[in-house]
């Protein structure tokens, strides 16, 4: 008699089905939210062979003529000009090589293809999703094993609390549409300060929950407008960039601020940045494997790149607020 483990049974997607059951034969994956490629931009030089990448920044100072901080006016008999100093500062994070072996014998290949379920490209879908959250986690919070930061918790930034309500609550659940708008262009409006007025943000994360608040209420009774709307309407954003502002749900935020109250407990955070490659990005070096291996009744390939450490090139251009 053969005996059939429930393990051999799933491995190969072969199951003991009754003549009155009626299977559905269509594979269904695992429910997984990714949204990196939709937040960040990627910096695509790097290769497999680099260990490390980097980037500069440059720095510059300039002294007036009539005294340090005035205008350089010269005369028509000046021997003795000013000029400008210049230095060039380094930031260095390592690419870390990423890598997971795709395997399955003959015979079980064999038998998946009799059943019509492919286990060699399920297991390399089940690769890829793999490789793409890894990516989400890396983009968004880093790793805390390699001590390292994303997007969402990067001590570069500057983090702050959003106002009370009128109600003496921060959430936004319990604010009113304005007291919504005043956190947000008040985020915006802090980032926009401390990158010198240059650059405002375009972008704002939330977490899902606020989202979907924001989406579903109304300004008003008349029913015609939601608060997301009325956002992206009468953000200072608009006026600055001349487009509405990029409003996104990002499932990281759900608790990511710092604890608050007693007994202490996290806070929601929203961010604000934008989104431009020269202002934030992450280095990542695509797929590759290695031939097809035979060893005894198996086949084997190895499928590996590398994930680099979020590159924030402008750190006075992404802000949080918390407790919303």
């Amino acid at each position: 008699m053969f005996v059939y483990d429930e393990m051999t049974i799933d491995s190969t997607g072969a199951f003991l089905i009754g003549e009155l059951e009626r299977m559905d034969q269509t594979l269904h994956e695992p429910l997984v939210s990714i949204t990196w490629s939709r937040d960040i931009d990627l910096r695509e030089d790097v290769t497999i062979a680099d260990e490390s990448s980097s980037f500069t920044n440059s720095a510059f100072a300039a002294a007036g003529s009539m005294n340090s901080g005035g205008k350089n006016f010269i005369g028509k008999n000046s021997n003795a000009i000013n000029g400008i100093a210049l230095d060039i500062g380094k930031t260095s994070s390592p690419l870390y090589l990423w890598g997971m072996e795709i395997g399955y014998t003959i015979p079980e290949l064999l038998s998946a293809q009799q059943m019509g379920r492919p286990v060699d490209e399920q297991k390399y879908k089940g690769l890829q999703l793999k490789h793409q959250m890894d990516i989400d986690e890396m983009v968004y919070i880093g790793d805390d094993i390699l001590n390292r930061e994303g997007l969402l918790n990067n001590s570069l930034a500057t983090a702050g609390f959003v106002d009370v309500g009128a109600s003496g609550y921060t959430q936004w659940p319990k604010k009113t549409p304005d007291e919504i708008l005043y956190d947000v262009n008040t985020l915006l409006e802090e980032a926009w300060a401390e990158a010198g007025y240059a650059i405002c943000p375009s972008k704002l994360l939330l977490p899902p929950a606020k989202f979907a608040y924001i989406v579903s209420q109304k300004v008003s009774t008349a029913g015609n407008l939601s608060i997301l709307n009325f956002l992206e309407d009468n953000s200072i954003a608009l006026k600055v960039n001349g487009k509405k502002l990029d409003i996104q749900p990002c499932k990281w935020l759900t608790s990511r601020g710092v604890a608050a109250g007693s007994p202490e407990e996290a806070t929601d955070r929203m961010v604000c940045y934008t989104q431009d490659k020269d202002i934030i990005r992450y280095p990542l070096v695509p797929l590759q494997r290695t031939p097809l291996e035979y060893r005894s009744l198996y086949q084997l390939t190895t499928y590996f790149g590398r994930l680099g450490v979020l590159e924030l090139v402008r750190p006075e251009t992404l802000r949080y607020a918390d407790g919303i």
